[in-house]
């Protein structure tokens, strides 16, 4: 079976395609190909990036009308030129796509039908970042690939099973008949991740109290008990939570009610502060990137500090909250472009739970762990660095949705 996964994003598309027997692997296969459309500004040029397992390379910028004339050209690669993989597109069983918001209505990976792309373009308004991308996404396999299946695999199915007592805001009860609840997010990647951990500790999953640590340009922790989210920090948008690169996190509601009336704030100006001013950007004034916050810092520059200061400090108090929701801790878990890629963050993190126990051991954490345990052997709680692999865990998905519906 070959299944195309497509990843979508504000400013990019990614893709890779995964060939597999009938048994699925328990780890992730190397994927035959890879694509990235990275979009400018200007949304008639993009670059191409595209890569295959035996190491020919493609990097061009292109032109197009649209969006999806770009994704067609990335699609094109598969079967033309260096990149080529497959003969033809019709070789491709299932495509899968990541979607960021399912609503309460999907919790579950389904078959992409008419009336599913209705409901993901409807919820579009709650993450208007990432739905609409991932509906262009959709619409240009439509034009590429014709009636090949596609599934959608939502990034809220995982935190469906968080207790009510997390998910309900305490506003009128009407916000609940209304939809308005903790939707969580990142889901695809803490469920992975959840799962990766138990087979590096050789444990089942169902026995394990774990708190997974999404840690990228969004950022996100989740409580997962014997298999099930039961606690997370976003929420009804990817906005609440931890503070993020750009993305603010958890505020007064007063603070925005002041700006409204004091400041006149337009709800597009405060949409944009919010996600695109703020975090780790607004405070530092230098960058949404960790290792651009942490040169600033050597260089002396105080808001660059205090920016690393305030994103730990939110850190340790969202881990704090998710271990009083697992009420005990088998492993802490760091993931995703921070998560993975900052001894110093994961390092700071850890610190502040000595007194549970928690030891980190220094030189493991430093040397680039992936997917091991950076804890020290007499540390009461195992420290995990894990390297998220959503495409994957959409091509299992894909290949589960298939077998439902053969």
């Amino acid at each position: 079976m070959k299944i195309l996964i497509l990843n979508a994003g504000s400013s990019s598309q990614k893709s890779c395609l995964y060939e597999i027997n009938e048994t699925l692997p328990n780890e992730a296969p190397e994927p035959l190909w890879q694509g990235k459309v990275n979009w400018t500004q200007d949304r008639g040029v993009a670059e191409i990036k595209v890569k295959t397992i035996t190491g020919a390379t493609l990097q061009e910028e292109i032109y197009g009308d649209s969006r999806q004339a770009h994704v067609a050209y990335m699609l094109y690669t598969l079967t033309r030129g260096a990149t080529k993989v497959i003969g033809q597109l019709s070789e491709i069983d299932v495509v899968g796509h990541r979607v960021v918001h399912g609503g309460q209505n999907y919790r579950n990976s389904v078959i992409i039908t008419e009336e599913v792309k209705k409901a993901i373009a409807s919820l579009s308004n709650l993450a208007p970042a990432h739905n609409p991308a991932a509906l262009e996404g959709i619409e240009a396999i439509e034009q590429s690939l014709g009636e090949v299946p596609q599934v959608a695999v939502f990034d809220t199915g995982f935190h469906s099973t968080l207790p009510d007592a997390a998910a309900i805001y305490p506003g009128p009860y009407e916000w609940v008949e209304q939809g308005i609840r903790r939707y969580g997010f990142h889901g695809i990647s803490h469920q992975y991740c959840s799962g990766r951990a138990a087979t590096i500790l050789g444990r089942d999953l169902a026995s394990l109290k774990l708190i997974t640590c999404h840690l990228g340009n969004g950022c996100s922790l989740a409580a997962i008990k014997n298999g099930r989210s039961i606690d997370t920090t976003m929420g009804f948008t990817p906005l609440d939570g931890l503070m993020m690169g750009s993305r603010c996190g958890s505020l007064d509601p007063g603070i925005l009610i002041y700006l409204l009336r004091q400041s006149h704030y337009s709800a597009e100006r405060l949409d944009y502060v919010l996600n695109k001013a703020s975090g780790l950007r607004g405070i530092s004034g230098v960058s949404s990137d960790v290792p651009q916050v942490t040169e600033a810092i050597a260089q002396g520059n105080y808001r660059a500090q205090l920016a690393w200061d305030m994103y730990v400090h939110r850190l340790r108090s969202g881990i704090g909250a998710m271990l009083a929701s697992l009420g005990g801790l088998d492993a802490l878990v760091f993931t995703a472009g921070v998560g993975e890629k900052s001894p110093g963050i994961r390092q700071a993190a850890c610190e502040a739970f000595g007194f549970l126990g928690v030891k980190i051991d220094s030189e493991k954490n430093q040397h680039h762990p992936v997917d091991e345990d950076i804890a020290t052997a007499d540390s009461a709680v195992r420290v995990l660095v894990i390297h998220t692999q959503e495409d994957w865990a959409i091509a299992q998905q894909c290949s589960v949705v298939l077998n439902k519906n053969p």
